[in-house]
């Protein structure tokens, strides 16, 4: 599968009709099951070829999505609600990939390159210490941080992520509207590519957020996306020393 590929070398240019030499699109989803729907294998490959980019938009990562987290997506997908306002692609990367921050970026100064995390636990229960008061009704599903320990004088890092279930029709969303909520002037989602309100700047992060974080007061900040997208950062209370001790 990857010499027929490489015989190809397609682009993503709109210019780009390569059909031959490929593997049917059975054949496709019948390999990539047996691997499970390796999503490191479909990142690289879909960079290589565009025809294979469209398999794997279509198909691939909405099975991958189901095989790594199947209870979510049946829960996500109730109620007659869609989740794929995103793509089932950048839905995929939410669920393995910690996009960190860059300087400038919507973490001010903070530089912490992004990576792939081997697995991540996404909780609703989680979600709702994130949700404002008069939201307690929306579905938000929230990772563990992704912990980036000793980051100079920012300290111990969490990245967090997440996603909204019907996130158009969310109380969340229209209290955003109803604040007249402006969307950040420069950065977009690293997932979906769309536009991010800043939740910290709207005073829609309740406290409890912290304390599921184990976090700091006030140190947790958060965006979320015009498709319901979450990317969130905070900064970690340290271990005692008890706890030190447990974990060694």
């Amino acid at each position: 599968m990857v010499l027929v590929v490489k015989q190809h070398r397609c682009t993503h240019s709109a210019s780009c009709v390569c059909t031959k030499g490929h593997l049917s699109e059975d054949a496709l989803f019948l390999v990539f099951r047996h691997m499970n729907w390796n999503p490191r294998l479909i990142a690289i490959l879909s960079c290589v070829c565009k025809w294979f980019d469209e398999v794997a938009k279509q198909v691939l990562w909405k099975e991958f999505c189901h095989a790594r987290a199947p209870k979510m997506m049946l829960d996500l997908h109730s109620g007659g609600s869609h989740i794929v306002d995103g793509n089932w692609k950048a839905l995929g990367k939410l669920l393995i990939y910690c996009n960190g921050c860059t300087k400038g970026g919507l973490f001010n100064n903070i530089h912490v390159p992004g990576h792939f995390v081997f697995r991540t636990r996404f909780s609703r229960t989680a979600g709702k210490s994130f949700l404002p008061l008069p939201c307690k009704s929306d579905v938000l599903y929230v990772s563990d941080p992704c912990e980036h320990l000793d980051q100079g004088e920012e300290g111990d890092l969490g990245f967090f992520r997440g996603i909204f279930k019907s996130f158009a029709t969310s109380r969340v969303k229209k209290m955003l509207i109803e604040k007249r909520a402006r969307f950040h002037p420069r950065e977009l989602c690293p997932y979906c590519k769309a536009k991010l309100w800043n939740m910290f700047q709207e005073n829609m992060i309740p406290r409890s957020a912290s304390a599921r974080l184990g976090a700091y007061d006030d140190s947790v900040e958060y965006f979320v996306c015009l498709n319901g997208h979450v990317i969130g950062i905070s900064t970690l209370l340290p271990l005692s020393d008890s706890e030190e001790a447990a974990d060694e």
